[in-house]
C-alpha cells in the first residue's frame, strides 16, 4: 500500500490552526522540528487522509490544510486500515510506528462547534518517529513490514 504526502502542516502553539509547509525535517524521537506537538511522547506526528477532509470540505468548503491540527495529509492512502504497532516509512527514509487511533477531543474545536462534527477523532492517526529523515510534499507514504530486531536496531541509533 503506497500513497503520497498531499500536505505538511506544523504550528509553533499548540491550540492553534497548523500551517502548511512545502517540506520539513523529522526528527527521530521527537517529531517534525518546529512544530509544538513534537516532543518525547507517543502522539509525536499526525495524519489524516485527504480523501477525509474532502468530506469534511462538503460542509465547510474553505477548510484550509491545519484545520485539523494534522501534520501529514495523505493522499490515496488507506490510513483506516492502519492498526497500532503498524509501521509507515516516509520518503523512503523516515519510520513511524502507529501508536493511537483516533483522539479524545476535551473541547469542542471551531469545526466540530461549526459542523456538529469533527474527524480527527475519528481517523487520526499518531505516530512515534523511530527513524528520522527529511520529507517534502508529494513525497511517497508506505506500509512496511519490520521484524522485531529491525526495530530494535533502528530505535537504538
Amino acid at each position: 500500500m503506497i500513497g503520497t504526502i498531499e500536505n505538511i502542516c506544523v504550528s509553533r502553539r499548540k491550540g492553534t490552526v497548523k500551517k502548511s509547509v512545502e517540506k520539513a525535517e523529522i526528527k527521530s524521537n521527537w517529531g517534525i522540528v518546529g512544530d509544538a506537538h513534537a516532543g518525547n511522547w507517543h502522539r509525536q506526528v499526525s495524519l489524516l487522509a485527504g480523501e477525509s477532509i474532502d468530506r469534511m470540505k462538503n460542509i465547510l468548503p474553505a477548510l484550509t490544510p491545519g484545520a485539523f491540527a494534522e501534520n501529514i495529509v495523505t493522499r490515496g492512502f488507506y490510513l483506516h486500515r492502519l492498526k497500532i504497532g503498524d509501521h509507515l516509512l516516509l520518503a523512503g527514509s523516515a519510520l513511524l510506528k502507529v501508536t493511537q487511533i483516533g483522539k479524545e477531543c476535551h473541547k469542542a474545536c471551531a469545526i466540530k462547534t461549526q459542523t456538529g462534527d469533527c474527524i480527527m477523532p475519528k481517523k487520526g492517526i499518531f505516530a512515534r518517529v523511530l527513524q528520522g529523515g527529511s520529507i517534502k510534499i508529494g513525497d511517497s507514504i508506505e506500509l512496511v513490514s519490520i521484524t522485531k530486531e529491525e526495530c530494535i536496531q533502528v530505535t537504538d541509533h
